[in-house]
Formats: structure tokens, C-alpha cells, sequence
């Protein structure tokens, strides 16, 4: 706990101002139940035994002011530190977003969305109320208990031995209930993300769900694991909810010892009816403390498990380190030299060495695993090579910044990506939005037609994944996306397969004059889209088998005719 804590101290340390108010309060609080256990002895002793008049007064006007100062200091402290804790994690929540994307696309891959989703949802969520209750919540009772311990102290320390000696025997199941109930929140909260990424599946597949009508498929595996969750979470409650009543058994016993040695106190005329009813009374209201610290601990256990699934992410380190240099000139220069990288035993890529200048209209064709889009990754730094070097206008791009070297490149790949906003903004996505700009994209990218025709033209707003357009709609947005991006490297990964001849014939024609001046790479299965390209590259099992232009590799390439004539059919 003690190494959690000091990891939300560069938060925790902003909130100074905030802080002092919580502390007011819960000093306010404290000082008010003490009181309320002080004003036990005048009742007993000056109103009803000495029946002094003025007590049936002071003595009801003094509990009003207790109460009034209580509620005052309660209220201070929560709003405070729902405050602080509510601030605390919408930061967090944003540093973990963004440290999740920023990392390296092999950690995308390989975490689940679900499971980063859980992460970001309900692991934070768990956070939030460790620090904006639990954590003041544990500070008030602590420092409650401590001051009503001093006070039964200076009452009568003997007494104070006896009802206290109770205590330690609840520290060591406590200490043993918390360690199980840390690794069931572990298991509890994996158990969550599996369903969240369940859910994500669901919803995002939901198209092929219903066309093949697995509708109870789905729900049987879904149901597996939203009950191992029920079952796992059932075990955390079993364990953490014997904490409350074990503590409550303990002062129960402490209580017991003190009624039966301060009856005999108060028989034997060592105490007065009233300090003995103050002394009981305080009792009573330490153990009340203690009970809640007891669970506070128990419940903390969950919201420590949560905080290091997601410091772990925090920690971990982009196998992608970002280079300090600013690309500002166009790309006009693009080399592998003897590039090598590795998924698990196979090679991704195997010694590709390559240039190529601007003004070239490199394809990439092979069969499905020859390392096309692999080559694209690298020159986005979704990866870095094993070993060898990718250049760009005769500097390695590791020593480039990310954002300056993507800046400069385009990407359409074969998965499209529309955003829940406005046509337009999906165009000019993360970018300002030029009216005059977006349109001009979109008639190069043969859209015009599709766009004249919609309700709002280009801000009409997109449905999720863009559901509202078809497949070749989609397509044309994505083209017009990165010819708005006007880059001077443009990647098309099967950037026209949903188009029908005539639509990609006359996108091709624009296309080709659009990029003279840029380089353009293109992986595609379509005759039509490669056979006009400056170098074809034929990629097998991550090595460049043959190069040429169309006619060359027909005359030379055993394996680009194979490939020729399967575009052709």
C-alpha cells in the first residue's frame, strides 16, 4: 500500500489548498465526536444525578453544536475530496489514454481492446473511489480512533488496558483477509476485462452474427465468462465481508471487559456514574472507527490490485523510442537497407534492400504473408527492424520525431476507418477543415457524385464505423483523406478492392496525376492497379523474388505470372 501511495503522490501533491479544507473537516469531525463522548459525564453526573437546571440547557444546546460542528466538518471533507479525487482521475484516466497510444503498435496488437478499455473504464473507476473515500475516509477514522484512544487514556488508563487489549488480536486475520482479497480483486478485474473484450467483439462483429444467425453461439461463450466473473467476485465477497462482523465480535468483547471492571470501578467509588457512561460511551465510539478501518483495509485491497494494472501499463516502455530531429522537407528519398525483422520464428522481412526516389510508383504484389504490409508498417515505425536501416532522404527514420516523419505520409489500408463526425472532418481528419480543400479531395477520389446525394453533403455526420456508407463509399473517404493530407509519401494497402472497374479506372487517371511529384507505394490485387507502375516488387516469405515493370517480370517471373494471371480471373 505504502509504495501505491507514493505513486499517486506526484498527484496527491497539487491539491495543497484542497487538502487544508479536508484536514479542517475532518478535524471538525474528530474534535465533535470526542465531544460527544465528553458531554456524556456532565449528563449523567450534574444533570441527572445532581439535577443542576441549567444542564437541561446547556446540555441539549451543547449536543446541537456537536452535531452542527460534525455535520459542517463532514460535509467540508467530502466535497473536498470528492474534488481532489474526481480531478485526480480524469487526469489519470487522460495520462494512461495517451501513454496507451503512444506505445507501439506491437503492443496494440498484442493487448486486447477490451482488456485496455477494462483498463481505462473500471480499473480507473476503482481508483476513484480508493482516493476520493476510501483514502480520507481511512485518514478520518485513523486520526478519530487515535484521539478517542487519548481520551479513554486520560480518563482512566487501566480501564482504557482492558478494553483495548483486544485490538491486536484483529490485526493478524486482517493482515491475512487482505492479502487473499488482493489477488482475488487480480483475477476479479482480468475476469472483467475478458467480458468488456467480449462485449467489444460482439458489437464490433455484429454483422456476421446475424448473417449467420449465431446470436445464441455468442451468448453461451459470453455467458461463460460473465459467470466465472460472478464466481471470482463471490469469492472476494465470502473473504472481505468477514471483516466487518469479526471486528464488530472484538469490540464486543472489549466493550464486555469494560461494563464488567467499570461497574466494579464505579462500585467501589473509584469512578462517577457519568465518567463511567463518558468512558463507555468513548469505547463504544473507538470501536465504530476501528470496525470501518478494518473494512476501508479490506476494500483498499481492490482498488491496489486496480492501481497496478494500471501502472503497469504506465511503465511500460514503446520498443519504438522516438528520434529528436524534425522532418520539414518533403520526402523525396526512401531506402531499406539489408532490412530484417521477425514475428516469433518466421522472418516478417529478410535483407531488403531497396531505393526508391520521387516520382516513383512502387507495387508490391505476393501471396497472403509475403511481408507487403509489413514493408508499409515499417515505414510508419509501427516497428522498428531487427537489424539494417530504413531511410528517408538519407537519414535512418529512428532519428526523426514520429509526428514530423507521419506528417508527411499517407495511408489508406485495407481496413477503413470512419469516424462517429461530420464527412468533412473525416477527410480532414486531424486537421483543420478547408471547405475548398475537402472537396477538391473528394472529386479526385470520385466521391463527388456519393456526397452530392447526401442530406447535408460534406457535414453530413458518419455513423459508427461508418455504417450509414457502402464499402466503396468508405474506400473513397479514405482516399480522400490522404490526398487531403497532400503528403509527399503516399501508402495504398488494397486502397481500391471495393471499387468496381469504372470507379477505380477513374480514380487511377486523377490519381496518376496527382502523385507525379510524390513517391507512392501500393499493395493490390488487381491487374489494373499494378500494371502501370513504375517497379513492380514480388514479395515471398519476406524477401524481394523478382522486380521489374509488368511486361518484364511476364518474360522473367515464374511466380509474378502465376500472380498475374490469378488478377486477372
Amino acid at each position: 500500500m505504502k509504495k501505491t501511495l507514493k505513486r499517486y503522490f506526484p498527484y496527491i501533491k497539487d491539491y495543497k489548498l484542497q487538502y487544508f479544507f479536508v484536514l479542517i473537516g475532518i478535524l471538525f469531525t474528530v474534535s465533535a465526536t470526542a465531544a460527544t463522548a465528553h458531554i456524556m459525564k456532565p449528563l449523567m453526573d450534574e444533570m441527572f444525578i445532581q439535577r443542576k437546571a441549567e444542564m437541561l440547557y446547556l446540555i441539549p444546546l451543547g449536543l446541537i453544536g456537536i452535531y452542527f460542528f460534525k455535520s459542517v466538518g463532514r460535509y467540508v471533507q467530502s466535497v473536498f475530496m470528492k474534488y481532489i479525487g474526481l480531478h485526480i482521475i480524469t487526469r489519470l484516466r487522460a495520462t494512461l489514454l495517451e501513454k496507451i497510444i503512444n506505445l507501439d503498435m506491437a503492443f496494440l496488437y498484442i493487448n486486447r481492446s477490451g482488456e485496455l478499455i477494462s483498463r481505462i473504464t473500471n480499473d480507473i473507476e476503482r481508483i476513484r473511489y480508493f482516493v476520493s473515500n476510501m483514502l480520507p475516509e481511512l485518514f478520518r477514522e485513523t486520526l478519530t480512533v487515535i484521539t478517542l484512544i487519548g481520551y479513554i487514556i486520560y480518563l482512566n488508563s487501566m480501564l482504557a488496558f482492558y478494553s483495548l487489549v483486544v485490538l491486536p488480536i484483529a490485526i493478524y486475520p486482517l493482515i491475512l483477509i487482505a492479502k487473499k482479497l488482493k489477488k482475488y480483486s487480480h483475477r476479479s478485474q482480468e475476469k472483467n476485462a475478458d467480458v468488456v473484450s467480449r462485449l467489444t467483439e460482439l458489437f464490433n462483429n455484429s454483422e456476421i452474427i446475424k448473417a449467420n444467425a449465431t446470436e445464441k453461439f455468442e451468448m453461451g461463450r459470453f455467458n461463460i465468462q460473465n459467470w466465472q466473473f460472478f464466481k471470482i467476485t463471490m469469492k472476494s465477497v465470502y473473504v472481505g465481508d468477514v471483516v466487518s462482523p469479526m471486528m464488530e465480535l472484538i469490540g464486543a468483547i472489549g466493550l464486555a471487559a469494560v461494563i464488567f471492571i467499570g461497574a466494579k470501578e464505579v462500585y467501589n467509588g473509584n469512578m462517577t456514574v457519568g465518567e463511567f457512561t463518558a468512558f463507555l460511551t468513548a469505547v463504544g465510539l473507538v470501536f465504530q472507527p476501528i470496525r470501518r478501518i478494518g473494512s476501508i483495509y479490506s476494500k483498499i485491497q481492490d482498488a491496489i490490485a486496480a492501481s497496478e494494472r494500471v501502472f503497469e501499463i504506465l511503465d511500460t516502455q514503446s520498443r519504438v523510442v522516438d528520434g529528436e530531429k524534425i522532418l520539414n522537407e518533403d520526402i523525396v528519398h526512401v531506402e531499406f537497407k539489408n532490412v530484417k525483422l521477425k514475428y516469433e520464428d518466421l522472418y516478417a522481412l529478410d535483407d531488403i534492400s531497396l531505393k526508391i526516389k520521387q516520382g516513383e510508383n512502387i507495387a508490391l504484389v505476393g501471396d497472403s504473408g509475403g511481408g507487403k504490409s509489413t514493408f508499409i508498417n515499417m515505414l510508419l515505425r509501427f516497428y522498428d527492424p531487427d537489424s539494417g536501416e530504413v531511410l528517408v532522404n538519407n537519414t535512418n527514420i529512428k532519428e526523426f520525431t514520429q509526428n514530423s516523419l507521419k506528417h508527411h505520409i499517407s495511408l489508406v489500408s485495407q481496413r477503413i476507418y470512419i469516424f462517429q463526425d461530420t464527412l468533412a472532418a473525416n477527410v480532414a481528419y486531424g486537421q483543420e477543415i478547408d471547405e475548398d480543400k475537402v472537396n477538391e479531395a473528394l472529386r479526385l477520389a470520385d466521391a463527388t457524385d456519393f456526397v452530392d446525394s447526401l442530406e447535408n453533403g460534406i457535414y453530413t455526420r458518419m455513423e459508427e464505423f461508418g455504417a450509414n456508407l457502402s464499402g466503396g463509399q468508405r474506400q473513397r473517404v479514405a482516399i480522400a483523406r490522404a490526398i487531403y493530407k497532400h503528403s509527399s509519401l503516399i501508402l495504398f494497402d488494397e486502397a481500391t478492392s471495393a471499387l468496381d472497374n469504372e470507379s477505380e479506372k477513374r480514380i487511377h487517371e486523377a490519381l496518376d496525376k496527382y502523385t507525379k511529384d510524390k513517391i507512392t507505394i501500393t499493395i493490390a490485387h488487381r491487374l489494373s492497379t499494378i500494371e502501370h507502375a513504375d517497379k513492380i516488387l514480388v514479395m515471398q516469405k519476406g524477401k524481394i523474388v523478382a522486380s521489374g515493370n509488368h511486361s518484364e517480370l511476364l518474360e522473367s517471373s515464374e511466380v509474378y505470372k502465376r500472380l498475374a494471371g490469378q488478377f486477372e480471373e
